[in-house]
């Protein structure tokens, strides 16, 4: 299969970007993670980034002939101006995940058979995670959005495997229908891309857009 990644930060320069978000060296600014998520709270655990957390809720219904970046995009912007509104911070990071194939947007499943028809469609084949994140900062009233894209190839399941997993609760919050870091890693055959960015926070883009 080709490798289809994208990254929007290969169009951002610099230049283009103002010197009113903090820059990190060695020390990282404390984010406001908008977000209940607790695999995001994870990775900027995992690599010592400090923060402190603000759920936030918001219509993510896609829209008529959205595309799959425009949908992230413009539900990690909602995300983090519903944060900024209500917990004004230095630096408020939000984020949004889906997983496409065949150019449908999978949400996270409404129920257990929503979840099964997810599964019966990604299994066997490859499929696109794109997350995206919007960084605000709330001093100046700027902000910042782009997303990553990484493939993921599901491997084949049973019907016995899609109903266990289903049983087992974990698709129920997951876009796609999957959680990459728990059970449903015994179902993933491979990846072209970052595996944070599956997970539901691609940190290296995190950290260019706050580095530049």
């Amino acid at each position: 299969m080709e490798d289809t990644r994208k990254s929007q930060m290969g169009d951002l320069r610099p230049a283009d970007l103002d010197s009113s978000f903090p820059v990190a060296s060695v020390e990282l600014p404390k984010l406001l993670l908008a977000s209940a998520s607790p695999r995001r709270a994870e990775i900027l655990r995992i690599v010592g980034w400090p923060f402190e957390t603000a759920a936030v809720d918001i219509d993510e219904s896609v829209l008529p002939n959205e595309s799959p970046s425009n949908y992230v995009d413009r539900l990690a912007l909602a995300k983090a101006k519903a944060a900024a509104f209500v917990r004004p911070a230095s630096l408020i990071l939000a984020a949004d995940t889906t997983v496409v194939v065949d150019e449908a947007i999978l949400v996270k499943p409404r129920d257990d058979g929503d979840a099964r028809m997810m599964l019966e469609t990604l299994q066997g084949r490859w499929h696109t995670v794109i997350t995206a994140i919007a960084l605000i900062s709330a001093k100046y009233s700027e902000s910042r959005v782009a997303h990553e894209s990484t493939e993921v190839k599901f491997g084949a399941m049973t019907e016995n495997e899609i109903d266990w997993y289903v049983a087992t609760g974990e698709p129920m919050d997951k876009a796609g229908a999957y959680a990459i870091q728990g059970i449903g890693a015994r179902f993933i055959e491979g990846i072209k891309g970052d595996y944070f960015n599956v997970m539901g926070l691609p940190v290296r883009l995190l950290y260019k857009l706050v580095k530049y």
